[in-house]
């Protein structure tokens, strides 16, 4: 039993040995060794095997980047208000060794770093343009942090405002504010309206007066043309007339028919002088149908000269 029992002791030992020298690093993780408490050296992922007794894993550290969560704080704005700001900030260990040996805890420092740098930016600014400077003010928290983190061997890649909270009575003011502008841009709004709606219809007047007096000036037009076509023809059919009567007295028979028609309408006429009260000049010898005729015959015969010639 004795052999046994020293066998199995040492198989023992050997297993706890085998554990403390045999290490599997994950992906994506960095392990540091110490080796008699002095930085020995980084192992990446995969399998080691350390010196028993000798090598110490003193530190872990995971290559990822990671999220860290920026408690929220209050910050004065350059016209004094108060605001309640909180973020996330995004962080990847670049140099393990650094990150072990450069800072006790570069977590806890990064964070003391991302409130004070916030607030001295939150500090630079009013409360109006507060948001929308948001990305402004991201750029610069990292600009200043990286700076400070690069010796520790911490990249910061970005942070990001989660938060931006004024007081009850800011919010109260700002809320009464934009309910005032909103109610002056409907108002400029209605206004606008009303004006362009007003140059519309003065302007529809405008063209209804114009195509009115276009239309007036056409129907003149149109009319004064067919008065004028209507006195030509009357003048054209006059004259045809008086051609056709001056060609039929030429005729057999014509000379006799128009003194036949003279004294006609002399009697016509004269008999009508009775019946109107009207006052006229007549010659002496009115009531001599004959001479009458004859004097107007005459008076045909001497318009007629032309033609016989």
């Amino acid at each position: 039993m004795g052999p046994l029992i020293v066998i199995l002791g040492l198989a023992l030992l050997f297993i706890i040995i085998l554990a403390k020298t045999a290490i599997v690093v994950p992906q994506q993780n960095a392990y540091v060794v110490e080796r008699l408490g002095k930085y020995s050296g980084t192992i990446g992922a995969g399998f080691h095997i350390l010196m028993p007794f000798v090598d110490v894993i003193r530190y872990k550290h995971s290559l990822k980047e990671s999220a860290l969560d920026i408690p929220e704080q209050i910050c004065i704005t350059r016209d004094n208000v108060q605001v309640g700001v909180d973020g996330v900030l995004y962080l990847k260990v670049m140099d393990p060794e650094r990150a072990s040996y450069g800072i006790s805890n570069y977590l806890f420092a990064i964070t003391q770093l991302a409130q004070t740098t916030l607030r001295s930016e939150i500090g630079k600014i009013e409360l109006d343009r507060t948001f929308e400077e948001r990305s402004n003010i991201n750029i610069q928290v990292v600009s200043e942090i990286d700076k400070a983190t690069d010796p520790w061997g911490v990249k910061v890649l970005r942070y990001e405002i989660k938060n931006i909270t004024p007081p009850k009575d800011v919010l109260a003011a700002m809320e009464k504010q934009m309910r005032a502008e909103r109610e002056k841009r409907a108002t400029v709004l209605t206004s606008e309206g009303f004006r362009d709606a007003a140059i519309n219809t003065a302007e529809g007047e405008k063209q209804q007066v114009i195509k009115a007096s276009e239309a007036k000036k056409q129907q003149q037009i149109n009319e004064a043309e067919g008065q004028a076509a209507a006195i030509l023809s009357v003048a054209q059919a006059t004259s045809e007339g008086i051609r056709l009567v001056a060609r039929s007295i030429h005729e057999p028979g014509g000379f006799e028919a128009v003194q036949l028609r003279v004294a006609e309408q002399y009697v016509t006429e004269f008999g009508q002088l009775a019946q109107k009260g009207n006052t006229l000049v007549v010659p002496a010898n009115v009531a001599d149908v004959a001479s009458m005729i004859a004097l107007a015959m005459k008076t045909v015969q001497r318009s007629d000269v032309p033609q016989a010639r």
